[in-house]
């Protein structure tokens, strides 16, 4: 075989192969996601196990933050009139969590937003990203807990990409279908969610939907696309999740108060069983 026809195989292999670099750099991100990632829950002491999973947060600004779903948390919770919030901190592969008290410091319902105040050491944040937008085909990646308490309270990563950026109120067939989210999202005002082609489940509500490359927090997971019940959800997954851009994390976190109502933190509870 001739010198040039060797060199010429030698590049048609290296144009054939599937790119890498992208699967590196995620490999490096996912361990200094990790430590920011928290369980979001409420706190009884008579209940068994007394942290009640709800989904997920993350740590943000000065580590005394989180960012989650406003529908993670109990409806009563701006009330106080059910079990504190807490979060947990993962022990490590699935082992449990230990618990901080946690206070609701700010809520947007309109963009399924709610930003904790948390009691003790700060905890490593996430940074957030400050582009107005992200563009279609970005590749992205979320961390959070799917199936909660079920499968242990290891944080999962999945990744995608961004695979259009779409309303956030979803066609529907007939006006029964609407949901009080989309009615509330339908009074005040359209805006856009990302669509990803990444599948989550229950109890991934609420994770940091992130640049694969970066590590910078894009967008707040907060829903899936389900073909049928909810079951459908478990039983045969769409494949198809949405996000809310982090640009309404970030009007929030500007406009909450430095202190949560209430003033002093309570004591923390116990570390969770």
């Amino acid at each position: 075989m001739s010198r040039r026809r060797l060199h010429l195989l030698t590049c048609l292999a290296l144009l054939a192969a599937p790119p890498a670099p992208a699967r590196a750099q995620l490999s490096a991100v996912v361990p200094k996601v990790k430590p920011s990632i928290v369980v979001v829950g409420s706190w009884r002491d008579t209940d068994n196990p007394r942290l009640g999973f709800r989904g997920t947060g993350f740590v943000v600004g000065d580590g005394r933050r989180v960012l989650t779903n406003a529908h993670v948390l109990p409806e009563a919770a701006a009330s106080e009139a059910t079990a504190p919030l807490a979060i947990g901190l993962p022990r490590g592969r699935g082992r449990g969590a230990d618990a901080r008290r946690a206070t609701l410091l700010a809520l947007d319902r309109a963009h399924d937003l709610a930003l904790l105040a948390i009691e003790g050491p700060p905890l490593p944040a996430l940074a957030l990203s400050t582009a107005r937008e992200v563009a279609e085909g970005t590749e992205v990646a979320f961390t959070g807990f799917p199936l909660g308490d079920a499968l242990g309270y290891a944080p999962v990563t999945h990744r995608g990409i961004v695979s259009a950026i779409t309303p956030a109120v979803l066609p529907t067939a007939s006006s029964q279908q609407l949901s009080n989210q989309a009615i509330r999202q339908l009074r005040d005002g359209p805006f856009d969610l990302y669509q990803l082609d990444a599948t989550a489940y229950p109890g991934n509500s609420g994770s940091p939907v992130y640049d694969a490359a970066s590590g910078e927090v894009v967008a707040v997971l907060n829903m899936v696309f389900l073909k049928a019940g909810r079951e459908s959800a478990l039983t045969a997954p769409s494949g198809i999740s949405y996000a809310i851009p982090i640009v309404h994390a970030l009007e929030l976190l500007r406009r909450a108060p430095a202190t949560a109502p209430g003033g002093a933190p309570q004591p923390s509870p116990a570390p969770a069983q």
